[in-house]
């Protein structure tokens, strides 16, 4: 799971992925026919064939946050890049792409958890200080460890890198005639941006987004069917997206008929980069395997090693019997 590890612990926030990008460039050039990158900065990795095409999508960039001001004495007051929990913010520790690493501290009186009362400390004590160690503008991601529990996996960025890692290792072990495009998208925390472009350039027959769903197996959670350890989940529909009923379909007789452990995902909060492939030009038919995952949009995200192997499995699967 070396890769997964090294996928994690890129800093990609939204617009800025090349750090990741050129990773999985250097992983994918051998397995690939083609591969390139287009003006929004999605990575296309082709592996071509004569059947039908088929788009795969999992996005590259991660949360983070921005720098909109620094005060008289360097403080750094700071908004999000994709949806953050204000609740969880306090007290983490932020990285930005320079290497500077600060702590996001709290007013007292922010008793609404409101991001407009919390600041970024980076130790400097002076607005000239912090300025020769960041600027306005500078993103940050936030720091995570990479750490591995039996079958449990922790560490920043699951969402989405994980997704990326199971691309990465169905480009290795497929065999199809199909025409297949593994693509790596841009700003997906931010709008789905470049899934849109992305996808209406490829003008695929089928497209399948790779991204990270939630749970509902922890204490008093909110009611959610899918759970850690229960198999890759099969997208019915999320806010951005309803499936096509025929890719559902599809993906869940592949399922069963080979003996791959799924369960079913309807996502009340939160898109994907299935909801732009859906409606890209005339329409796409479109899908969903998803990795179950808790504590999704924290440093500390975890998922299960044996779901993580069950979506790389269907994934192929669909590439070589679609």
């Amino acid at each position: 799971m070396e890769l997964l590890k090294n996928l994690t612990q890129c800093d990609a926030p939204s617009g800025n992925e090349t750090t990741v990008t050129e990773l999985i460039k250097n992983v994918a050039c051998e397995y690939a026919d083609e591969i390139y990158t287009d003006t929004l900065g999605n990575l296309i990795v082709h592996k071509k064939g004569n059947g039908k095409k088929i788009m795969y999508a999992a996005h590259a960039d991660e949360i983070g946050i921005v720098v909109t001001y620094i005060d008289k004495d360097g403080f750094l007051r700071f908004s999000d890049v994709g949806g953050l929990y204000t609740k969880k913010l306090f007290s983490r520790k932020v990285r930005f792409l320079n290497g500077v690493i600060g702590i996001i501290g709290s007013e007292k009186e922010n008793d609404k958890n409101s991001m407009a009362k919390m600041y970024i400390d980076i130790g400097a004590t002076s607005a000239e200080e912090a300025e020769k160690m960041v600027s306005v503008g500078d993103m940050a991601v936030f720091v995570g460890e990479y750490d591995k529990q039996g079958d449990r996996i922790i560490s920043k960025a699951l969402d989405n890198r994980c997704g990326c890692y199971v691309l990465l290792e169905a480009l290795k072990r497929v065999k199809s005639d199909n025409d297949l495009y593994f693509c790596f998208t841009s700003q997906e925390e931010v709008g789905l941006r470049g899934a849109r472009t992305c996808a209406y350039e490829i003008d695929a027959d089928y497209a399948i987004a790779v991204d990270v769903t939630d749970v509902g197996d922890t204490p008093k959670c909110d009611k959610n069917a899918c759970k850690l350890g229960e198999g890759a989940a099969i997208k019915v529909m999320d806010y951005s997206v309803i499936c096509s009923r025929e890719v559902r379909e599809k993906l869940v007789s592949l399922a069963k008929e080979n003996d791959v452990k799924y369960q079913m995902e309807v996502m009340t909060e939160g898109g994907t980069d299935a909801g732009v492939m859906l409606i890209s030009r005339d329409g796409v038919l479109t899908g969903g395997i998803s990795i179950p995952t808790r504590y999704i949009h924290s440093p500390c995200e975890m998922i299960d090693k044996k779901d993580l192997e069950n979506c790389i499995t269907l994934a192929v699967l669909f590439a070589e019997n679609a």
